[in-house]
């Protein structure tokens, strides 16, 4: 396992990999970030709520716990985190 911080600690997450692959799970505090990707990303809303703008869509839309996104590779993304948001990234 490694564990990464960015933004100052505001976003904190565990790198993994089991049987279904490599994998992030992580926590984000309220604020807002952009993140970019080198391959592509799943990533699961496990607990809390954030709104995210992805490349493909004019602008931001709502992503509360039980939801998902995919971005592809080598894209970058707006998130706004209204209240600390458990997340689970799953790589390909």
């Amino acid at each position: 396992m490694q564990v990464n911080e960015y933004f100052d600690g505001n976003v904190t997450s565990i790198a993994f990999e089991n049987g279904e692959g490599r994998a992030t799970s992580g926590v984000m505090l309220a604020g807002e970030y952009e993140f970019g990707t080198s391959e592509k990303e799943l990533m699961k809303i496990v607990s809390g709520k954030l709104e995210a703008k992805l490349p493909s869509e004019p602008g931001y839309r709502a992503y509360p716990a039980g939801s998902e996104f995919r971005i592809d590779a080598n894209q970058k993304f707006q998130v706004r985190v209204l209240e600390p948001t458990a997340y689970l990234c799953f790589y390909s």
